[in-house]
């Protein structure tokens, strides 16, 4: 933008005469929205913007829509309106309507956006969107694109320590990033004083390399406007992140479920009414002699009509369809036409281990795709390829700008991708969630997010991430090293989920994912990363699709559904009942966990008419707790003896291999699971 100095002075009529629409416009719908509520009409979520009024139409005026990035927050109602959105679009989004642009009455009402101008549908989890524009900003400056990131906020969420870690990034990797703080000294009824030292949350990162920090009065349009495209200016020149601290008032309470009389005095209350922005707007706009008090009278009268009608358009609009909760869960997933069951006929040639087919399978995926890349702790230094060495060698191949290391914050890893994969549908992102999975839950946040980007845009964006982690015990590492945390990752609709047992599926999933729009959750056996059990012969172009099981033996006594580590034990237990019975034992490898193939699982108890549920996880709430719910409720009457699990005791699993033995299935313990199956 021009790098020009406003004042009531040096700007044009008709610019002042917009700007002062956009402010009416805003401060009319601002105060219509909890009417909405009170007639039972919706908008039952309302937070008012007034006091933020400069601020908020700078950054909308600042907002170049489809080629720069805007992340919004749930107050910023002038800010959408300032870059482009309609009244009408404000109050279908208010009112939850189908034809809301942001997610058709999906996501909470005032969280404003429009996926296709690029201004992001962001969470509820106040703040979290920093991440997110950090990774756009990060796809910006690997495409060499002259753009920005605009990442919009209150100032009590800067708090979070994901904040923390967006700023931190983005300093690192100096990227065009701008982090808007609107600073109306409340965090809904926590003074400032409670929330930091700083009187200034924008002084908590002044200590931070490559980072400008730019202060202005978020009353004023002028000084709004000015701090708002130095800020733009500087971002692009310098590559590299800015924070503009804007000094705001808050009007009314932080929502319409909040009564701030109750934390507010009243000699507070009349200051900050008195400190007004659009008040101080008019006055400038008459004082300056610009502007006749019949003029504003005008486009008062002008913004009424426009309100008016955005209303009856707004009431008139559908509704969504109670069926719709099923469109947009996950997007479909890439189909392959070569191996559509996952199944392949190569024996012949070197067998490779689990590690080897995920390292040769993301050095081709990297090969057939340019727009891909990864990131993760300790994924690419010199010779070391992560803890594992699963990606050894990439850097070499690929370069720093597609295989990098990320700084040690699983928050910062996942909530990048999410963000670098809005830059463009082409890229794919693998990443290492984590460098043990139990090491992850500093991520969670990052990760339900991405579960429900999908849906909650109505379709318009699914992150296209693969998180990768080594998963599962029998390496001796205990707390921290060994746990599965399958059980508690699957509760979330909107991610696939798979833990392969053998090279050929690892590397076959892998590819599947990595062509496939939208996230997996890719689960590694680490304990089998170089065990012989594991390895297989794979097809150099071997795709194993989603919700596929592979019945790694036939048998008509008993069914055994596993995956990872136990597939191996569940196999070898089988073996031995067969050697000492009559009886033949059925063994279903889900590989994929969701979706679950249901139909492979039903048809097995059909035939077998008993069910041993296996994995490593502990039996009380574990994933085997789905299974065998849903063979109960799907196949009862087939089965001639209840469904039984085996798994670990509902402990944390230990260091000391004495209790790790203790506490994790073996082929023992499986071996007698079925022997009293078989007896029942």
């Amino acid at each position: 933008m021009e790098l020009q100095k406003y004042s009531i002075n040096s700007t044009d009529k008709e610019t002042l005469k917009h700007w002062y629409h956009l402010m009416l416009l805003g401060r009319k719908l601002d105060e219509k929205a909890p009417n909405y509520l009170k007639q039972a009409l919706g908008w039952s979520y309302h937070a008012p913007y007034a006091g933020h009024d400069g601020i908020q139409l700078a950054i909308g005026q600042v907002f170049e829509k489809e080629s720069d990035h805007l992340f919004p927050y749930y107050r910023d109602m002038l800010t959408t309106l300032s870059a482009g959105l309609t009244a009408e679009e404000i109050i279908l989004n208010g009112i939850s309507k189908a034809t809301d642009v942001g997610s058709a009455g999906r996501h909470m009402s005032n969280h404003f956006a429009k996926p296709e101008w690029n201004i992001h549908n962001v969470s509820s989890a106040t703040g979290n969107h920093t991440l997110h524009a950090v990774g756009v900003a990060r796809g910006i400056k690997k495409y060499g694109a002259k753009t920005v990131a605009i990442s919009s906020q209150g100032e009590s969420s800067t708090s979070e320590g994901y904040v923390y870690e967006a700023i931190n990034g983005a300093s690192n990797e100096k990227l065009p990033v701008i982090f808007v703080f609107q600073d109306n000294r409340f965090g809904i009824s926590v003074p400032k004083k409670d929330q930091t030292a700083n009187s200034k949350a924008a002084a908590n990162f002044s200590g931070f390399k490559n980072l400008k920090i730019i202060y202005c009065d978020g009353k004023n349009v002028f000084d709004s406007m000015n701090a708002m495209i130095e800020a733009k200016n500087h971002a692009i020149e310098n590559q590299e992140p800015v924070i503009v601290h804007a000094s705001c008032v808050r009007i009314g309470s932080h929502s319409n479920s909040d009564k701030h009389e109750l934390y507010r005095d009243e000699n507070e209350l009349q200051c900050t009414k008195a400190a007004d922005p659009l008040l101080r707007f008019q006055k400038q706009l008459l004082h300056s002699g610009k502007f006749t008090q019949e003029e504003l009278d005008e486009i008062d009268a002008e913004t009424k009509k426009i309100v008016s009608a955005a209303h009856k358009k707004a009431i008139a609009a559908p509704d969504p369809k109670p069926e719709s909760i099923y469109d947009f869960i996950i997007p479909e997933p890439y189909v392959s036409e070569k191996y559509p069951l996952g199944l392949h006929d190569e024996v012949t040639g070197e067998k490779k281990k689990f590690i080897q087919g995920l390292n040769e399978t993301l050095k081709a995926e990297f090969r057939h795709n340019p727009d891909t890349f990864i990131w993760g702790q300790d994924v690419a230094n010199k010779d070391k390829g992560g803890i594992f060495n699963v990606t050894k060698g990439m850097q070499q191949e690929f370069g720093k700008e597609r295989v990098f290391n990320a700084p040690i914050a699983e928050d910062f890893i996942v909530g990048t991708a999410n963000g670098m994969s809005r830059y463009n549908e082409k890229i794919r992102i693998v990443i290492e969630g984590a460098e043990f999975a139990d090491y992850f839950w500093p991520a969670m946040e990052q990760y339900v997010e991405m579960t429900h980007e999908y849906w909650r845009t109505n379709g318009k964006f699914s992150p296209n991430v693969i998180i990768r982690l080594a998963s599962g015990g029998y390496i001796g590492g205990g707390l921290y090293h060994s746990q599965s945390t399958e059980s508690a990752l699957s509760t979330f609709p909107g991610i696939r989920i798979v833990y392969p047992s053998f090279a050929d599926d690892a590397a076959g999933l892998l590819r599947t994912a990595m062509r496939s729009k939208g996230p997996t959750l890719f689960l590694e056996p680490k304990a089998l990363y170089n065990d012989p059990s594991a390895e297989t012969f794979i097809p150099d172009d071997f795709e194993v699709p989603f919700g596929k099981a592979r019945i790694r033996k036939k048998g008509t006594d008993i069914t055994i559904v596993t995956y990872g580590n136990t597939t191996h034990m569940a196999i070898k237990a089988a073996e031995k009942i067969e050697s000492e019975t009559n009886k033949t034992v059925e063994v279903i490898d889900l590989r994929s966990i969701i979706p679950l193939d249901k139909e492979t699982i039903i048809q097995s108890v059909k035939k077998t008419n008993r069910v041993l549920v296996v994995h490593e996880d502990k039996v009380f709430s574990g994933f085997g707790a789905e299974i065998s719910a849903m063979i109960t409720e799907e196949a009862f009457q087939y089965l001639d003896a209840p469904v039984k699990r085996i798994g670990s005791p509902f402990t944390p699993v230990g260091f000391n291999r004495i209790l790790e033995k203790a506490i994790l299935p073996d082929v023992e313990k499986i071996y007698h699971g079925i022997k009293e199956l078989i007896d029942y």
